[in-house]
């Protein structure tokens, strides 16, 4: 493994944390959402990471293979004054559930900085080796 397929493995784990975090922020944006554009009730979303080949010498980095929606049903209020209630009175709110989102939210962001640490180190180690040879 180069030296230099570090940049790539880091590189792609943070653009994949990158849009994790977007996932989360979208969830975040609709904790309280009643109905989306197409009148039902927001779904969160949950991105599945996978691993990929980087390249000839067998590194491998990690890339996002899905972006999936939560099939499990939204919460629901009674109410009756609510436009948007059904005939039994009861308004269905997205089923995104902030304290996970918020987990998850930390966890991406620490997978982020701890992916351009890495990248920085691996800079720092290279920059020495060369100094070395002067």
């Amino acid at each position: 493994m180069s030296m230099f397929s570090i940049f790539n493995i880091s590189g792609s784990a943070v653009s994949a944390q990158a849009q994790r975090l977007n996932v989360v922020a979208s969830n975040l944006a609709n904790v309280d959402a009643v109905a989306g554009p197409d009148g039902q009730a927001y779904k969160a979303r949950q991105v599945l990471f996978q691993t990929t080949p980087m390249g000839s010498d067998g590194a491998a980095g990690v890339r996002v293979s899905a972006v999936n929606e939560d099939n499990t049903p939204g919460r629901r209020v009674h109410e009756p004054n609510n436009p948007m209630a059904d005939a039994q009175g009861y308004v269905t709110y997205a089923n995104v559930n902030a304290v996970e989102e918020m987990v998850n939210m930390i966890s991406a962001s620490r997978s982020y900085q701890n992916n351009v640490e890495v990248m920085n180190t691996a800079k720092s180690l290279l920059l020495k080796t060369l100094q070395m040879g002067q």
